[in-house]
């Protein structure tokens, strides 16, 4: 029996266009970026990570796990959200989810927005021009395989 190979992608990015901002509810304009940036799903209710990067948006430091943690509880309580999601385990795999698309950085144990940097600026530098310029690349070698394989090749 042959083994069947499993594709896992080298890398993956997911972006979303949504109307302009509205920039009056803080809260929201953080949800709407993480659904722009696809480390929210649309309809999810699981939305801690909304929480997680709202949280180290308004600390004036780098924060630990622990300390992002009560504080995304405090801000949920706050907005009178239920706490879904606030399990220590599940706040580090957002942060994970949110370092994975460079916004969030760690260094020894501290977790802190990447360079402390505006996000336009490390969305330009390590998305735009890194991340989804090989990813591009990549897929018209794909294009161009099948181009040649199928003679269409110019």
């Amino acid at each position: 029996m042959a083994k069947k190979a499993i594709d896992t992608p080298l890398g993956e990015l997911t972006l979303r266009k949504y109307e302009p901002p509205q920039k009056d509810d803080r809260r929201e304009l953080v949800r709407k970026v993480c659904l722009s940036l696809g480390v929210l799903q649309p309809g999810d209710s699981r939305d801690v990570v909304v929480d997680v990067l709202l949280v180290l948006l308004e600390a004036e430091n780098a924060l630990s796990a622990k300390e992002i943690e009560h504080a995304v509880i405090d801000a949920r309580e706050g907005a009178g959200l239920v706490m879904l999601g606030v399990a220590p385990s599940n706040i580090r795999r957002q942060l994970l989810r949110l370092r994975d698309i460079f916004v969030v950085e760690k260094t020894k144990n501290l977790y802190r927005i990447r360079e402390e940097a505006p996000l336009v600026a490390i969305f330009e530098e390590h998305v735009e021009r890194y991340y989804l310029r090989s990813i591009t690349e990549r897929v018209k070698e794909y294009l161009r395989a099948i181009d040649e394989v199928f003679g269409k090749h110019k």
